[in-house]
């Protein structure tokens, strides 16, 4: 993790520096314990939807947002991308660290919220939020801080869950409508971007790893013109 990107420090794939959390210190306890409760939570595999996405694009400068314990930014990483990989939970940086110093290559890790980040703006050629949990606001900061990440020519791709949105609220205490969808974030988007893809699909899904049983996906591809 890095307390400041904008000062263009390295990335580094051989130390996890002191932490320099920014955020709501109850979110970040949230995803502590769901994290420490298992000694893996996701599959360790790259999302389908961001391998299919990725694919025709030229590697650049990338923001993983709510990157977990790093399979994408390791795989973003390995396909040439300079990355930059978000995440609230200290104890999936940690992980996601010890995945990028395996395969030998390097990341900046952020450790923070997405809207308490203060991410240089317009200046990741894609951003990648693959099924984030960003909580709303009666500003949609969230939304807000998703768009102006993203440079003129580069490409917003967020996906998610399928149905999700939908719901009702849970006993656990899970309530959709605290949280963003990609169907709010298109209705953000003006004429300086272009939309490529805002469709549901069968979710090309990992073996393993929480999350599993999604079978659909909201993708929503969107490239900024100007």
């Amino acid at each position: 993790m890095t307390d400041n990107i904008t000062a263009g420090s390295p990335a580094s794939d051989t130390s996890f520096p002191g932490d320099g959390y920014v955020g709501d210190p109850a979110v970040r306890a949230e995803w502590d314990n769901r994290y420490a409760d298992r000694q893996q939570l996701w599959s360790g595999q790259p999302n389908g939807a961001l391998v299919a996405e990725v694919a025709g694009l030229t590697p650049g400068r990338v923001l993983d947002v709510g990157c977990g314990e790093g399979a994408d930014a390791v795989w973003l990483a390995r396909g040439g991308w300079d990355v930059t990989a978000l995440e609230v939970s200290g104890v999936a940086l940690e992980r996601a660290a010890g995945h990028a110093r395996d395969a030998g290559v390097a990341v900046r890790w952020v450790h923070a919220a997405l809207t308490e980040a203060a991410l240089p703006p317009a200046s990741f050629d894609l951003v990648s939020a693959q099924y984030p949990a960003l909580l709303r606001t009666p500003d949609a900061a969230a939304e807000r801080a998703l768009l102006a990440a993203v440079a003129p020519g580069g490409v917003l791709l967020l996906v998610h869950h399928a149905g999700m949105d939908t719901q009702q609220a849970h006993d656990s205490g899970f309530d959709p409508a605290d949280y963003v969808w990609p169907s709010m974030v298109a209705a953000l988007l003006t004429d300086d971007w272009k939309v490529e893809v805002n469709e549901q699909r069968p979710r090309v899904a990992p073996d393993g790893g929480a999350g599993a049983h999604h079978t659909d996906d909201l993708v929503l591809r969107a490239r900024r013109l100007h």
